[in-house]
């Protein structure tokens, strides 16, 4: 039976300094305003590291204040999903000073494809830059199109880069072995392969050299378009993507896994054409949670903090076409959607702050321009 969603309606539309709706169960304060945002995430003092689509990176005070365009951040590939996308900090940053960003790059021709890079974030009197930037990985092989990228990236507590990477609206590379699209990989943090990923010794037929160093980075396949990836509180790596007309999901991620996309799914194509569900074949590994209508993520965090002490240990994800913050029950290898928060605009990521506090970037909210919020019990 396909999962029905919560009916939602649109609050907070006209916010303007704050809003707190008797829908909501917490307040929303707007921090600053934004073209396009993609991603943020937390330096150590409390200010955030906010990346726009069209390349440009900023440091935000919690107050709102915005720096200058960080200098030095990479040339994008922008349009259609593509651009700048994730950014992530060393897990020793406050020694190493090491940024990691992901984002769409050209290839030969027409051809693009997602890459992570890593820089040393300096600060000086005459702003903020960044310094001896390096291309760690690549998406492999670069095809045509702007689409799919997936870039999101995350480090566990054992200092492993986590890389959720999109089958480019390709299908096929999703199970291709000799290609890192339509996976989620584990690289150590200068991108190289962790001798203990599940396919370090799969040798497939006629494989190139290129091909080699490729397969070794996976840890699970079958994934179509991951735009989240998580860790629940007891150390299990979730990812939430969207499905194709219908069909989104929500995975618990098991190493060397197959998803079975674009072999099944709990969706059809856009053209019409049926694609089989997931209980026709068994061998895949089945989500957690699927919707249809689609929310169309666009990222997911599990809660851990105090502040709203009922959600810790749910997962949280940003709906785009919701417009939604979906609150999500996980119980091991299960998951329920318990609530659903109508934000009023299409939400593209999702923020626990250290102090428990919620951070929201908007997609979009007329035009191309997108807000950070900040919510608060």
């Amino acid at each position: 039976m396909k999962y029905l969603p919560i009916t939602v309606l649109v609050a907070c539309a006209a916010m303007t300094s704050a809003c707190a709706q008797p829908s909501l169960p917490f307040e929303v304060d707007v921090v600053a305003d934004f073209e396009e945002p993609w991603a943020l995430a937390f330096l150590p003092d409390g200010r955030m590291l906010v990346t726009e689509k069209k390349g440009r990176l900023y440091i935000v005070t919690r107050e709102g204040e915005k720096s200058r365009p960080v200098a030095g951040a990479p040339d994008v590939a922008y349009g259609g999903q593509g651009g700048l996308g994730d950014v992530a900090l060393h897990p020793e940053f406050e020694s190493n000073h090491l940024v990691y960003l992901s984002f769409a790059e050209e290839g030969q021709g027409e051809t693009r494809g997602a890459a992570v890079a890593r820089a040393v974030l300096v600060e000086s009197d005459a702003g903020a830059r960044l310094d001896d930037l390096e291309v760690i990985w690549r998406q492999y092989p670069k095809v045509v199109g702007r689409g799919h990228y997936g870039h999101r990236i995350l480090f566990d507590d054992k200092g492993f880069l986590w890389i959720s990477s999109g089958e480019r609206q390709k299908f096929t590379p999703a199970q291709d072995m000799q290609s890192n699209m339509g996976k989620i990989l584990r690289l150590n943090d200068d991108g190289s392969v962790p001798d203990d990923n599940p396919f370090v010794d799969y040798h497939a037929e006629e494989a190139s050299v290129d091909d080699e160093g490729v397969y070794g980075q996976i840890w699970s396949l079958g994934h179509r378009n991951p735009l989240g990836i998580a860790f629940d509180l007891d150390g299990n790596l979730w990812d939430i993507e969207m499905g194709p007309r219908g069909g989104d999901e929500l995975n618990r991620i098991q190493r060397g896994g197959n998803y079975g996309y674009p072999i099944v799914s709990n969706g059809d194509h856009y053209d019409g054409r049926e694609i089989p569900d997931h209980d026709t074949r068994p061998e895949f590994i089945a989500p957690a949670i699927w919707w249809t209508p689609v929310i169309s993520p666009g990222n997911v965090i599990v809660y851990g903090g105090e502040a709203f002490g009922e959600w810790r240990g749910n997962a949280l994800a940003a709906g785009l076409s919701s417009e939604a913050i979906v609150r999500i029950e996980l119980d091991g290898d299960t998951a329920r959607e318990v609530e659903r928060y109508p934000m009023g605009a299409r939400i593209r990521s999702v923020v626990e702050g250290p102090d428990g506090l919620l951070w929201v970037l908007e997609d979009e909210r007329g035009g191309s321009q997108g807000r950070l919020l900040r919510i608060s019990p």
